[in-house]
């Protein structure tokens, strides 16, 4: 395979503006709407020039939020205590504090987001 196997990824949610907030806050980056007919898509800032795969925030009715089912989305941090730092404040709950997974693979932490999803993070440091 010539590239990372996540290409893109969709995050749930039923309040678009509340889930807007909440990571543009806790990220620091600035979520951009869009209404596709009826599905809101809150798009992340993506790089073409660096690593990673981006995704969005989808506001449909066949779309779910979940904190115990489904995917677990990784977000990367450089130092994640920075953004588990935000997530109560926005509205979300800390549920595994910074913990390593081990010196090879580094850090992980879980939140709930605004919306009930369960969200990951990960850090080298």
């Amino acid at each position: 395979m010539k590239h990372n196997m996540v290409g893109w990824f969709e995050i749930p949610v039923a309040d678009m503006d509340r889930a807007k907030a909440f990571y543009n806050a806790v990220f620091n980056i600035e979520v951009q709407v869009q209404d596709f007919e009826g599905t809101l898509m809150g798009w992340f800032p993506f790089a073409e020039d660096k690593p990673g795969a981006s995704g969005a925030l989808v506001y449909n009715e066949a779309y779910k939020p979940s904190d115990t089912h489904g995917v677990l989305v990784y977000f990367a941090s450089e130092e994640i205590t920075k953004e588990l730092s935000r997530v109560e404040a926005e509205g979300g709950k800390v549920i595994q504090q910074k913990t390593q997974i081990s010196p090879e693979i580094g850090y992980m932490a879980i939140f709930v987001d605004s919306e009930g999803n369960r969200i990951a993070l990960h850090s080298r440091a």
